[in-house]
């Protein structure tokens, strides 16, 4: 009967940890490395999680993925060197710093105004807080079964990574590309900073909305005379920065004059108007237009030299600051879809407004400050938050006649990913990536792009269609933390110097003492050298986006000094990482070196509750890792990961748990009811392949299926629907049926019967591809069953290759013979069901079965092969039928006390064991 030390209950949070305690003290990566040198090399490059917090599901998900496609690339004979990363500078950081600085119960007693502290003093602090956070991930991810370089990660905050990220923003300083221009990009008010776009996520918001009046001034149009042109807007805030209107030239606009208004309208009647006519119904409903008659319809063109006047030219409290002229211009991004047709141009504050203003020379005020109140440049309201603005921007407009109607609109608004906020388009001198200068960033990047590999291949397009649409790359964020942008700017020219000798000595002052040199007393004289006086120059002290950071960690981790080739075979992140790390990285990569720093891109989806919503603590539905591997293992964790479809969205809870729980424990049955069964197996029983019997030779057909499957993701790195490829393999092909059949033959054969010998033989190879297979997805139970065999003070699964599958094992026309004879057997298992359900037996021994056969497939199994397949004790066929169908007959004879088959054998007087059928008298014997 089996034995084995392989217990059927895994104990895994008990187990796991003294296998990682066993890798560890028997050097397994190490080992790995020395075994795999001249090996081809795989590199997966590591995404780096931010190091702020403990790991949460996606993070486990992304690393369980990374982890099973390196461990399968390295036992398909790769070098696959992983070395895991951080991302350790940025705002979420500072902001965390700077709490406890405010907090009265904090280590700073009282209270502190991050602005009083010292930067060298802030940013230790920053430094401490990232690599107390990086330890605790680092242990986290080691006991999710992840294998890497746990001892030399890479880290953006480490000095030889700062030195590599300040090099590499010199090199577009070098080559032209970087520049510094007055643009409006996304600002956080809450955080005062530029955001990228990555660092932008969109949610519901309520916005207050205006119809505001610029009356003409003079016009070439005889219909604009004395008429009004009317605007609407979603940022009454941005009315103070005005300085044009837009109209579409081949729009239809209508001259309409106000007979009649609804009660509470602002119009006024006898007004004339200037509005779209495809809009007019809108805008007649929202602003309480009642009677009125259209004189005249003519298209935008004919506006072409109009000038209006700012909807608060003369109020007093501006005195005079709003009385300058605002022109009409052409605009090709003015629509018919919403609002009036006209579009009110703020330079300072939207990407078509100031693109406009800059082709026709228009001024770009500076109306907001960092903090998002109004500045000097915005009369009248001076000190007011623009969030809070709609208020007094309509009262003031409203008292000059100029407010047509005011209201709301819920909408999908921008917001800062990391304070919740919403945030405002706002132009302010930042440092920008060229995309379209002589570097040719764009072009290059499309041209890698094209032939990047992608998985799913629908990435393809979101990435690609990014890129050819994105401007120039704001890198410089106003913030503390983080690599300064290591540039001089010569005051009398206001250009950057542009010096290599100047660059090599902050590159080398970083490597030895970290960026914080940038900030130190008389850094400027020590980089500039003793040839320039530094109050010639103006020290850039802003920081560089932390997407400019992770998007250069290839220049300092694919370095021949950690072994490990450029480009990467793969990066592998989340689907929100296509406006992310892989566009940062390409963007980088492409500008620094002219090629893209990945071959292959895979992206997965996000992780969701089990009713499909997004986890918050709020709702009480947040899965977090560190439980699962308490409560569970890690094993089960990854089991989860491997069962779903990464390549969509993953539902994870309570129930889907503990079904992965019970898919677990099916696994580990197979692989127990193997161990069992191999109990004592030698070299000297296997069977040559040719000798096999038909049902052993199907089942050595499906692991070359199997195999093929496998070795497929391997290379796609599709790893989808392996994991239940293998489990239906263990349920229905070995257990339900292979194992269900040769039981009786593994238990009641002779030790030496070529049959039992023929299934050891496959025993043996399905235990070897099982725990090898397996291996890459549950690490710790599949070394468990590896060593349950293969006991060793040194030896690992992990140290093993996958077994080479024979390619004359496949067989396809033994497959279809055999899916038929499942097909048939599954008639005959019915009917017996029925007897079983009956009480007429209890067991399919107790049964000799008819099957009636059309005379083709009268020879697909002799009567013997067809009661072994369908576990009876008999079997009759009867050719000739037109269709199968099988007929329950009771066995004839007595039970034998060991095999329990029914035969007729058993009990005949004059034999020594009576109550044994002859085989297992033999056997006994």
């Amino acid at each position: 009967m089996p034995r084995t030390s392989f217990p059927m209950k895994g104990d895994l949070p008990k187990r796991e940890p003294g296998w990682l305690g066993r890798w560890k003290e028997t050097g397994l990566r190490d080992r790995l490395r020395a075994q795999s040198a001249g090996m081809p090399k795989f590199v997966l490059h590591d995404g780096p999680p931010y190091a702020n917090g403990p790991l949460h599901i996606g993070h486990a998900l992304n690393k369980i993925l990374k982890d099973v496609i390196n461990r399968g690339a390295q036992m398909s004979g790769k070098d696959a060197n992983y070395v895991p990363g951080w991302d350790c500078h940025g705002l979420p950081i500072e902001w965390k710093v700077e709490e406890e600085y405010r907090n009265p119960k904090g280590k700073y007693r009282g209270g502190v105004d991050k602005d009083q502290v010292p930067i060298l003093d802030f940013r230790a602090e920053c430094r401490a807080y990232a690599g107390h956070w990086l330890n605790v991930q680092r242990e986290e991810f080691q006991r999710l079964g992840v294998l890497g370089d746990w001892e030399h990660p890479y880290a953006t905050m480490n000095f030889s990574s700062e030195a590599v990220i300040a090099g590499e923003i010199g090199k577009f300083l070098l080559n032209g590309s970087l520049y510094r221009g007055l643009r409006p990009v996304m600002w956080s008010p809450v955080e005062k900073t530029a955001l990228a776009d990555a660092e932008v996520e969109y949610h519901d918001h309520t916005s207050p909305t205006l119809h505001a009046l610029f009356r003409v001034l003079r016009s070439p149009a005889e219909a604009a005379a004395g008429a009004s042109v009317v605007i609407w807007t979603t940022t009454p805030w941005t009315m103070p920065g005005n300085r044009a209107v837009a109209y579409g030239e081949e729009i239809d606009y209508a001259l309409l004059h106000v007979e009649g208004v609804a009660e509470g309208s602002l119009l006024k009647v006898g007004e004339n108007l200037l509005v779209a006519l495809p809009l007019l119904e809108s805008f007649a409903k929202e602003a309480g237009l009642g009677a009125h008659s259209i004189r005249r319809v003519f298209k935008g063109a004919e506006l072409a030299g109009t000038v209006l006047a700012h909807p608060l030219r003369g109020w007093a409290p501006a005195e005079g600051g709003y009385d300058f002229d605002v022109p009409l211009l052409p605009g090709d991004f003015v629509t018919a879809d919403a609002g009036t047709g006209f579009v009110h141009i703020a330079p300072g504050h939207g990407e078509d407004d100031f693109n406009l203003g800059r082709h026709f020379g228009l001024p770009v005020p500076e109306t907001v400050n960092d903090d998002g109140t109004y500045s000097v440049q915005s009369p009248g309201f001076t000190g007011i938050h623009v969030f809070k603005a709609h208020e007094p921007v309509w009262a003031a407009m409203e008292s000059m006649g100029t407010l047509a109607a005011k209201g709301s609109l819920r909408h999908s608004y921008p917001h800062s990913w990391r304070s919740k906020k919403p945030v405002i388009f706002r132009a302010t001198p930042q440092w920008f990536i060229a995309m379209d200068d002589g570097n040719q960033i764009r072009a290059k990047a499309l041209d890698a792009l094209a032939v990047t590999r992608f998985v799913p291949e629908v990435g393809r397009n979101r990435i690609t269609s990014m890129v050819a649409a994105r401007p120039d790359w704001c890198i410089s964020r106003q913030r503390a933390w983080g690599v300064p942008i290591p540039v001089f700017v010569e005051k009398r020219i206001g250009e950057p110097l542009r010096d290599p000798a100047v660059l090599e000595r902050v590159v080398c002052a970083f490597r030895e003492e970290g960026a914080d040199a940038w900030y130190k007393p008389g850094a400027a004289q020590r980089f500039l050298g003793n040839g320039r006086n530094p109050d010639d120059y103006e020290q850039v002290m802003d920081i560089v986006d932390v997407w400019f950071e992770s998007g250069s960690t290839h220049a300092f981790t694919l370095t021949p000094e950690r072994g490990l080739p450029f480009p990467a075979d793969l990066y592998l992140e989340g689907s929100d990482q296509h406006r992310g790390w892989f566009h940062s990285s390409l963007l980088e990569s492409i500008g620094t070196r002219g090629v893209a720093p990945y071959k292959a891109l895979l992206t997965h989806g996000f992780t969701l509750d089990e009713s499909g919503r997004k986890m918050s603590k709020s709702l009480g539905n947040v899965t977090a890792p560190q439980e699962v591997t308490k409560k569970y293992g890690a094993d089960i964790l990854r089991l989860w990961v491997m069962n779903a479809d990464t390549t969509e969205d993953q539902r994870i809870g309570p129930r889907i748990l503990e079904q992965t729980a019970e898919l677990y424990r099916r696994l580990r049955n197979t692989l127990r009811w193997l161990l069992g069964n191999l109990d004592g197996f030698s070299e000297a029983e296997r069977v040559p392949h040719a000798e096999l019997p038909e049902l052993e030779r199907w089942v050595l057909h499906r692991l070359t299926q199997l195999d093929a499957r496998i070795r497929g993701a391997v290379e796609s790195y599709d790893w989808s629907g392996v994991v239940p490829e293998i489990h239906a393999f263990c349920a229905a092909d070995l257990s339900a049926f292979y194992f269900d059949i040769r039981k009786d033959s593994l238990y009641c054969d002779a030790a030496d019967s070529p049959r039992r010998r023929a299934a050891r033989t496959v025993l043996d190879v399905l235990h070897r591809c099982l725990a090898t297979w397996l291996a890459p997805v549950l690490p710790f139970t599949a070394e468990e069953a590896w060593l349950a065999r293969f006991p060793s003070e040194t030896d690992s699964v992990h140290l093993q290759l996958f077994p080479e599958v024979p390619a004359e094992w496949r067989d396809e026309a033994l497959a279809a013979r055999w899916a038929r004879v499942r097909e048939l057997r599954g008639v005959v298992t019915a009917e017996l069901e029925k007897a079983r359900a009956a009480g007429t037996i209890g067991s399919s021994l107790q049964a000799a079965p008819v099957l009636a056969l059309p005379e083709a497939e009268a020879g697909l199994l002799s009567p013997e092969l067809w009661a072994e397949t369908c576990i009876t004790s008999g079997f009759e066929l009867a050719p000739g039928a037109e269709a199968p169908a099988a007929e329950f007959r009771p066995a004839e004879g007595a039970k034998c006390a060991r095999c329990w088959r029914v035969l007729p054998e058993v009990g005949a007087p004059g034999r020594r064991h009576a109550d044994l059928c002859l085989r297992c008298e033999a056997a006994v014997a």
